[in-house]
């Protein structure tokens, strides 16, 4: 009797959820209203041939996009779309490292439409937006978006414009925090016998991702590829998203090739009770050690010519992974099991952080 009327509730909630359902998707039918798809930068992918093809690498005067400042009565900053184009074929690419948004349009025949945006101004709410530039290519169009922040972006398709509302990263998620491969192109930090601290401490913060990307964690890189930003871009990652933490990755080196062992540098001029530089310093030190059964070298504060750690406005510490100047070390860092355990360590400090375990 019992389990017949459990039957009948669950069939009452599941006819429920079919007509909300159906009703979501005939509103939007009706409307012609679809989400477009938005990427991080750390998750663009393009081959070899499009990055050597592109000519977005710098902006240029050329292919200027016209903002219409009387057309501002909205939330929304208005991208008029082609007719042909579709809501599938919009991808936003949040290239937060450079402070802009990318929309990519893909589609048939896009160099039909190589005017197009001299022709459409974008209009609506720009006060986010400095400038905007267009480039062609083949069957895509590129619009490039100079921002007045780091943003995320809530977008909708809707009778051919694009629809797209700035938000600060601290309104969409809770918990934000900036990893910092330390290096990039270059500048390859301590290199012993052909292997580069730069790709040591970038295949770091690959696996971080790997881990982060299955939690509630915001994270933003600084790069995820052979590129070197500039020390106070980085710094300024870190304030432009309000981020919790900002952790940096650095390997180190010394002419005494006996000394080995993992360290972390802390910002002793940015001082909070509770969680700051210092705690997340000795959490990250602790567990890491403790996930590669290492050694500990303690704490230190960092030097004025530490452009990125004692520049910080936010709880900021390096953490040294191991020495690549040491024999031993130096063979476990090229390890992709011990690379594992050392974003394994990070990991785990950074979920006791947030647990306030510290």
């Amino acid at each position: 009797m019992q389990q017949n009327k459990f039957m009948k509730k669950a069939a009452v909630y599941c006819i429920l959820f079919v007509v909300i359902a159906m009703s979501v998707m005939l509103y939007y039918s009706a409307n012609k209203i679809v989400v477009v798809a938005d990427v991080a930068q750390d998750e663009v992918i393009r081959s070899a041939q499009e990055e050597q093809e592109s000519t977005l690498t710098a902006v240029v005067d050329e292919n200027h996009i016209t903002i219409d400042q009387d057309r501002q009565n909205t939330n929304y900053f208005c991208i008029p779309m082609p007719g042909v184009v579709k809501a599938e074929e919009v991808t936003l690419e949040n290239h937060y490292m450079d402070q802009e948004l990318w929309v990519n349009i893909q589609g048939k025949n896009m160099k039909d439409y190589d005017t197009f945006y001299e022709e459409n101004a974008v209009y609506g709410n720009s006060q986010n937006v400095v400038d905007g530039h267009f480039e062609v290519e083949n069957n895509r169009i590129y619009l490039r978006f100079s921002l007045t922040g780091v943003y995320e972006y809530r977008s909708i398709f809707e009778e051919q414009t694009l629809y797209v509302e700035f938000v600060p990263s601290k309104e969409v998620y809770e918990k934000v925090i900036v990893i910092d491969p330390a290096y990039g192109a270059g500048v390859s930090g301590v290199i012993q016998d052909g292997i580069a601290a730069k790709d040591i401490t970038l295949d770091i913060a690959k696996a971080l991702k790997a881990r982060f990307d299955e939690t509630d964690i915001k994270v933003y890189y600084t790069r995820m590829d052979d590129s070197n930003p500039a020390p106070e871009n980085r710094v300024k990652l870190a304030a432009a998203t309000k981020a919790d933490m900002l952790i940096r990755l650095e390997v180190s080196g010394d002419e005494n090739s006996k000394i080995y062992g993992t360290e972390a540098v802390y910002n002793s001029r940015y001082f909070i009770p509770g969680f700051g530089s210092v705690e997340l310093a000795d959490i990250l030190e602790r567990e890491v050690v403790t996930a590669i059964s290492g050694k500990a070298n303690g704490l230190v504060e960092a030097a004025d010519t530490d452009e990125v750690i004692s520049a910080a406005t936010v709880p900021a510490a390096a953490l040294k992974v191991g020495y690549l100047t040491n024999a031993q070390e130096s063979i476990l860092l090229q390890r992709e099991d011990y690379i594992n355990r050392i974003a394994e360590g990070i990991y785990n400090a950074v979920m006791k952080a947030y647990e306030g375990e510290v």
